[in-house]
């Protein structure tokens, strides 16, 4: 492989976090076919702080941005930590994303793109993909963010 994903990853100043380990009985990803299924991954930064909170509660759009790209830093942690390559990936096919909000809250997508953001950012036109951003009342751990993944992938 030619690590060019990881090679972009560097450019952009990007390390990402080791694949955090599931906190219940899942598995952090599975492989069918050509498609790479990953869990839903929270607002946890490298470090183990997590983003916690509630947008609309307190929270800003661009912190709840912010965790929604630790999310996506963790995704890209999980495929490589599945494929051993970032190379690997044809296209991401699809994010779902939980924003913890009030019911005021409205601004779900915005609060999304800061996952969306990432991918098109270390992936280009790979990163390109359908997406999901639904509001709930409370997430895993307090966190602020979750989103899960479908990865189209080659060899």
């Amino acid at each position: 492989m030619n690590d060019k994903v990881e090679a972009r990853l560097a450019t952009l100043g990007i390390v990402l976090p080791e694949a955090p380990n599931p906190v219940a009985n899942y598995v952090p990803s599975c492989l069918v076919g050509n498609l790479l299924f990953i869990s839903g991954q929270i607002s946890k930064a490298g470090d183990g702080t997590i983003a916690t909170g509630r947008l609309g509660g307190g929270m800003t759009v661009a912190e709840g941005r912010e965790a929604a790209r630790l999310c996506a830093l963790n995704i890209l942690s999980q495929a490589r930590a599945a494929l051993g390559s970032l190379d690997r990936i044809v296209q991401i096919a699809r994010l779902t994303g939980f924003v913890s909000a009030t019911p005021e809250f409205t601004e779900h997508p915005q609060v999304m793109n800061g996952a969306s953001d990432l991918m098109v950012e270390v992936l280009g036109d790979k990163g390109r993909h359908t997406r999901v951003a639904v509001g709930v009342s409370s997430l895993p751990l307090g966190c602020a963010v979750e989103v899960d993944a479908v990865i189209v992938i080659g060899d």
